[in-house]
């Protein structure tokens, strides 16, 4: 695992707030949703790249490399030229896939909220 330290400085092997623990882990803006990719099974890095083509190839990596020193992505690089690269889920990665699932039902649940609110903003007043 990483030796990453918390925004309070501190180590995550110390006693702590578990929530932060896992934020830490895969929080961000791209995390989340690169996890949620990588469900579906291994993809290559050209395959992630498109599915948010506003993400910089050096943050890709970036974030790539960070869940990869986590030990929640595994990176397969193939000898043929030119290089073969894939991303999975390991073994524990795929423990995150039930708080990967339900962050996804709550999002498609605020998503409907918020049209909902749009709509009754934009709605005509009744006389």
């Amino acid at each position: 695992m990483g030796d990453r330290r918390n925004k309070y400085g501190e180590n995550p092997n110390m006693e702590g707030c578990p929530v932060e623990t896992t934020l830490d882990v895969i929080g961000g803006k791209w995390k989340g949703v690169l996890l949620y990719h990588l469900l579906d099974g291994p993809k290559r890095f050209s395959q992630l790249r498109r599915f948010y083509p506003g993400i910089t190839q050096f943050m890709l990596t970036s974030q790539l490399r960070e869940l990869e020193r986590d030990g929640i992505v595994h990176r397969e690089v193939y000898g043929e030229v030119p290089p073969k690269v894939e991303y999975s889920l390991t073994e524990f990665g795929r423990t995150l896939e039930p708080v990967i699932l339900v962050m996804k039902a709550w999002g498609e649940q605020y998503k409907t909220k918020l049209i909902a609110a749009k709509k009754q903003m934009n709605k005509p007043e009744e006389e």
